[in-house]
This record gives structure tokens, sequence and C-alpha cells, in this order.
């Protein structure tokens, strides 16, 4: 019993040095996956404290599985080839936990971005356990597309809403 309560102790202890966002200085990297409409596949994140509330960085995220068409000669293909199953962001957030101040394991972070395919915003939280582990969960949509013609089905990738989520890492 003695063990137990002694682990427990420890667990709590370390829940209480967690932190989602300490300002300047701080570095978090997240990886997870992208959930949108005809793909799916995985993001990651790495974003730079470069003041109290502000923060920039960098995501990526490729689709591993997208939806498939039948060609006229009755093979299955992909609607989308790498480079519309590819994209690369530039953001900067606003780091909102200590405002908001729920608790100070949770961050709120909405945010713009410039990406290959448009120009967007973003709006996200994460909640960590302990000082280096957490969860995170994203919101994706763009204001503008640099393609302002009707979209093909692979060039529709990465241009409307997505979802993100996944591990959030304090480094």
């Amino acid at each position: 019993m003695k063990t137990f309560a002694t682990i427990i102790a420890l667990f709590c202890l370390q829940l209480t040095f967690a932190q989602a966002y300490t300002g300047k200085g701080d570095i978090k990297f997240q990886v997870g996956a992208n959930l949108q409409n005809n793909g799916t596949g995985v993001m990651t994140s790495l974003d730079f404290g470069m003041g109290e509330n502000i923060s920039v960085g960098l995501t990526s995220s490729y689709l591993l599985d997208v939806k498939k068409y039948i060609t006229p000669a009755g093979n299955e293909e992909p609607i989308a080839k790498f480079a519309d199953r590819f994209d690369l962001k530039a953001r900067f957030n606003a780091n909102l936990g200590n405002v908001i101040n729920v608790d100070e394991n949770f961050d709120v972070y909405p945010g713009l971005n410039v990406s290959l395919k448009n120009f967007g915003g973003h709006l996200g939280a994460r909640y960590f356990f302990t000082s280096g582990f957490g969860v995170f969960t994203e919101m994706n949509v763009p204001f503008a597309k640099y393609n302002t013609d009707t979209l093909t089905p692979a060039e529709k990738l990465h241009n409307q809403v997505t979802f993100n989520l996944g591990a959030s890492f304090n480094l």
C-alpha cells in the first residue's frame, strides 16, 4: 500500500509541473492525424515561443489515404498525386491559455497560416498531462485559395476545412 501511495504522490507531483505554454523560448512539437474530405493522413508541427502569448512555427501534412476513382479503362486510381497530397504552412499563434485561465495545463491558440495551397486560419487547443506530454486538436480553415478557378477533387485537398488531432510534446 505504501508503494502504491508513493507512485500516486509522484504522479500527482508530476502533474503540477505541466504547463501548456510558458512563453518566450517555449518549443512544442506535435504529431497526429489529419482528417478532411476525400483524404486522411499525418501531420506534424513545430512551434517556437516568441513572447508571453505569441508563437510562430511550421506545420506539414501528407495524405496517406485519398479517395480513388475509376478511369475510363476500368483502373482504380487515386484522385491526387504527391504535390496534391502534401502541404507546408508557416503559422502564427496567439496562445491564450493564461488569458482565459481555465487550467495551467490547458492552452487555446487561434492563429493565421500561409501555406503552399492557401492563406488561412486555425483554432487549436492542447492539454498537457505531464511537463513533456499532452494531446491537441486543431481545426484549419482556408480564407483565400491561390487557385480561384473551379477546383478539381485533387486541388480541394488542403483547400477545405481540416481537422488535426494527436500528441503534443514539450522540447
